[in-house]
């Protein structure tokens, strides 16, 4: 069982775009199911359908929620929202939660791994949240798929100072993909 940040991020270390979208990333060839180069995304979803739990913030839910309308959550695991804000609710197994405090982040990732049962848990982001979990040592791994665009500016990949060692480099269709252990100090 790993805690992985799996995403995907622009060659100049953005998630999102300064707009908090990910239009960016439909765009790039090999970026949208079902386009030939789809390779990047298949591992992608099938990391996904492996994780035992998923955590991310407000904005990518929002996102998520904005883009796939009032369907179902659209995965299966056990999904902790982190807000402050009271937010539209669909049918699946969300979560919603804060964690102010290094203790409430630490108790936090202790329910994700408790329902993760084994499995991994999949940080979808954003990348404070990610930088704050490697800080605390509760971070194991980063996997990112580089997509050959450049942003300017918008969410970055990782909010914080993050020591990490490769693991892993190759390419996926367009993107260069990379996976990372992250080192605990």
């Amino acid at each position: 069982m790993k805690t992985v940040y799996n995403t995907a991020t622009s060659l100049d270390g953005f998630i999102a775009d300064q707009d908090n979208s990910l239009e960016w990333l439909f765009a790039v060839e090999g970026g949208a199911p079902g386009s030939e180069d789809s390779d990047a995304l298949k591992e992608t979803a099938d990391f996904i359908n492996g994780a035992g739990a998923i955590v991310l913030g407000a904005t990518t839910y929002e996102w998520i929620l904005e883009h796939e309308g009032d369907t179902p959550w659209p995965y299966q695991a056990p999904t902790w929202v982190l807000t402050h804000r009271e937010l539209p609710r669909i049918e699946g197994d969300l979560r919603f939660a804060s964690a102010d405090t290094d203790q409430e982040l630490r108790d936090l990732h202790a329910d994700m791994v408790r329902a993760a049962g084994g499995r991994d848990v999949w940080v979808v982001g954003g990348g404070r949240l990610a930088a704050d979990l490697a800080r605390l040592g509760l971070l194991d791994e980063v996997a990112v798929s580089i997509a050959p665009v450049s942003l300017g500016g918008g969410a970055p990949l990782l909010d914080g100072r993050v020591r990490l060692r490769a693991l892993e480099a190759r390419l996926v269709g367009a993107f260069a993909c990379l996976r990372y252990e992250v080192v605990r100090d």
